[in-house]
């Protein structure tokens, strides 16, 4: 998967989500991870925040940003197992306009070769709502971690070939125009 140096890197304006009953800021290792992937990738990190497991809450989170000019994806990390307070995917479900069913494919096929069949445990999820990019990853840092080195930093940078999330932002919002 070849770098185009010939293309001009574009930042993306990226909010991070930790969903979690028990951490704060100070205990996030994922998403202190996460945070420090996206800026080493030479993003901007528009916000961060940490939420309860309650779908109601994390719906509100991801409906701020995705209403905020200023975000252009939201990565969430955490909620997205199969307990009984795991709903981030059911958070997500109330405000994705298309899911990008191929992003927990390939995170699940991933994972595999790390963790076996575990990986079935996991509901990470992508999509796209209101212009905005959508990604829920598994809490735990090594799956933050194979989620963006594997997947995320490729296609959120507009060099990557053949393809990437990145020039389709231009056309999130055609059916709106249309319309």
């Amino acid at each position: 998967m070849p770098i185009d140096e010939s293309r001009t890197f574009l930042p993306v304006n990226i909010a991070v989500l930790t969903v979690s009953d028990t951490r704060d800021l100070a205990s996030d290792r994922s998403g202190d991870t996460l945070a420090a992937r996206i800026e080493a990738a030479g993003h901007r990190l528009a916000d961060r925040a940490i939420a309860r497991d309650e779908a109601d809450t994390i719906e509100a989170h991801l409906r701020r940003w995705i209403a905020d000019p200023q975000v252009d994806c939201v990565i969430t990390t955490g909620g997205t197992g199969i307990t009984g307070r795991d709903v981030t995917p059911e958070a997500f479900a109330r405000v994705l306009e298309k899911e990008i069913t191929g992003f927990g494919e390939l995170f699940r096929m991933l994972s595999y070769a790390k963790i076996g069949t575990s990986t079935i445990q996991s509901r990470a999820i992508g999509g796209v709502s209101g212009g905005t990019y959508l990604f829920a990853l598994p809490g735990s840092t090594g799956a933050v971690k194979d989620a963006w080195d594997d997947i995320l930093v490729h296609q959120l940078d507009a060099r990557f070939r053949p393809c990437n999330l990145v020039e389709l932002m231009p056309r999130l919002l055609e059916h709106l125009r249309a319309a």
